[in-house]
């Protein structure tokens, strides 16, 4: 029994405590409600009994209480809050006029049903009530006084509530949609980098575990020259965090001048021969980063994974696309099988993106000398 009586009181405390109308309407869906001064207009001429006083008292609280339900209420509640206006509008129409008040309400919570058509039927039914309903006042005149507030202010009431309910929703879909697109473009945002420091991260870490291999070999024979493999792995720890921190902050202050620079040295480092054809094309920044990026992504793989004893570099004009091919004489590759199954790397498949987003096409295939060929095409265009 405890139990029950704390739980009825929660409840009774949370809707208390909660909006009476949802906050997104604001407040002027309470000023509306001064609209039920309407039926007090007779009593400025006439007393109410007590009894009629108490009965009003109560419809009042009664209806306060259905109108703010109304703007919570969905599909069949909404057409339930309207009959219980109407009902109360046919109740006091013999003995008070300004129960059309009532009615006026009842057509405006119709705003809240979707469908345009379904809302303006709704509204024609009340005002089919409303006539049944003057048929029960007491006089002529008070069935004139009854229907001329639903014939003035009705139909304006009911069309700008309806159409300020249909414009409330569309800027709420906006909204959504709108928030729809920050995710989308956060969700790229978030793998545009991703993309870029696996390709970062893993060419420079590619470079720094060769050359630390090659200054633990050279530490005994040649000391010097592991002193300078040393600093070359320094210098290159330092440059990666630059470029990490770059790629963060979604800039890169380097461009394909140093990525062919850092390619060698991971060749030559790898002691790959390169042979390599580089001719002066032009490229918009944006084209620019996407070669210089797939460079690194090329050379990472054929020093990580080719196995090969020599590279083939070529970046050439081709009417209006720059092209980039890269192969090598690796045994990593050996038919079409291995091909589909290097496909699925992290960093040929943002390669991939990278192009098509600026209009490239990148081809992947197996090469003569049983290697990699990659090939890169993008829009050749004036730099900035």
């Amino acid at each position: 029994m405890t139990i029950a009586m704390n739980t009825m009181g929660q409840t009774m405390a949370r809707l208390w405590t909660r909006p009476w109308i949802p906050p997104e309407y604001g407040r002027l869906p309470y000023l509306w409600l001064l609209s039920l001064g309407y039926m007090f207009w007779k009593y400025a001429y006439v007393s109410p009994s007590a009894v009629e006083a108490a009965l009003l008292a109560l419809t009042i609280v009664f209806f306060v209480w259905l109108y703010c339900a109304s703007f919570w209420a969905r599909g069949w509640q909404i057409g339930a809050c309207m009959l219980g206006g109407c009902l109360l509008g046919a109740a006091w129409v013999h003995w008070n006029a300004g129960a059309a008040t009532f009615f006026i309400f009842a057509c405006a919570m119709a705003a809240g049903i979707v469908d345009l058509r379904r809302a303006f039927l709704a509204v024609a039914i009340v005002y089919v009530l409303a006539l049944l309903a003057s048929l029960l006042a007491a006089s002529a005149q008070m069935r004139f006084l009854f229907l001329m507030p639903l014939l003035t202010a009705g139909l304006p009431v009911t069309i700008g509530s309806i159409m300020d309910a249909r414009l409330r929703r569309s800027r709420q879909a906006l909204l959504r949609k709108q928030e729809e697109v920050e995710h989308m473009a956060t969700i790229a945002e978030r793998e545009r980098i991703s993309r870029d420091l696996h390709d970062l991260l893993g060419h420079s870490l590619s470079l720094i575990a060769l050359k630390a291999e090659l200054a633990g070999k050279l530490a005994e024979r040649n000391p010097d020259a592991c002193r300078r493999e040393i600093a070359d792995i320094e210098a290159t720890a330092r440059q990666a965090l630059g470029e990490v921190r770059s790629a963060v902050s979604g800039y890169r202050e380097s461009g394909l001048a140093h990525a062919l620079a850092s390619a060698r040295a991971s060749l030559a480092a790898a002691d790959v021969e390169l042979d390599e054809r580089v001719e002066r094309v032009q490229l918009a920044p944006a084209t620019e980063h996407v070669v210089a990026l797939a460079l690194r992504e090329a050379v990472t793989n054929v020093v990580r994974h080719a196995g090969a004893r020599r590279c083939t570099l070529f970046l050439v004009q081709e009417g209006a696309n720059a092209v980039l091919r890269v192969m090598d004489d690796g045994a990593g590759l050996r038919n079409v099988n291995d091909l589909r199954e290097l496909r699925h790397g992290n960093g040929l498949n943002g390669m991939q993106e990278r192009a098509a987003a600026i209009g490239g096409k990148l081809a992947l295939a197996v090469a003569a000398t049983s290697g990699l060929a990659l090939e890169l095409r993008v829009p050749a265009g004036e730099a900035a």
